[in-house]
């Protein structure tokens, strides 16, 4: 059974602040990898080994830096499924997993209908944040083609995906909204950022 919270989450104001939270998170990502290289790159020829350094950085930030870049300017497509999507609460399993494998999380939407999401950009250890109810989650979203999700209380907002990519049909209710948001493709494939 499903809990509608809001008309949208996003007029959950601790949800509000998550998503500054994320904005901000992802920013420092941005910078922490771009910044040292810039700098050194700036400094070369006022300081020496600075082009050593520059060198060193760029090789050690370069595999990172556009994963950053891209989960940064991503976090866009996490507003607008906010904006469009009321929080609902419902079940979840978080799923063991080895070490290197995607971090997952088993929610059943029906009897009969359970989704297997990713978390993206990285993997957020969502049932070990401070949260009384670690076998509940709030969704926002579509459970075809995935949204977000956040501890009980909306205060950290995670974009979640398909954990088996798929095709759905395209058109049929709910269609329209999801392809607006940035959920699925109009060839009917669910986004996987």
């Amino acid at each position: 059974m499903s809990v509608t919270l809001t008309k949208a989450a996003w007029d959950h104001p601790p949800t509000v602040v998550g998503y500054k939270r994320l904005t901000l998170r992802r920013l420092g990502w941005v910078l922490s990898l771009g910044g040292p290289p810039a700098t050194a790159l700036t400094c070369i020829g006022l300081v020496p080994h600075a082009g050593l350094a520059f060198a060193l950085m760029t090789m050690l930030a370069a595999p990172l830096f556009p994963w950053v870049v891209i989960a940064y300017f991503r976090r866009r497509r996490v507003a607008a499924v906010l904006q469009a999507y009321p929080w609902r609460e419902l079940p979840c399993r978080h799923q063991r997993r080895p070490p290197g494998s995607p971090a997952t999380v088993a929610i059943p939407f029906a009897e009969n209908i359970t989704a297997m999401f990713r978390i993206i950009p990285l993997p957020v250890p969502l049932a070990t944040l401070e949260d009384n109810h670690p076998d509940r989650i709030w969704f926002a979203g579509d459970p075809r083609f995935g949204g977000v999700v956040s501890p009980v209380g909306g205060h950290y907002p995670v974009r979640v995906v398909p954990h088996t990519p798929r095709r759905e049909e395209c058109g049929g209710e709910g269609f329209e909204l999801a392809r607006r948001v940035g959920l699925v493709r109009g060839s009917g494939k669910a986004t996987r950022t």
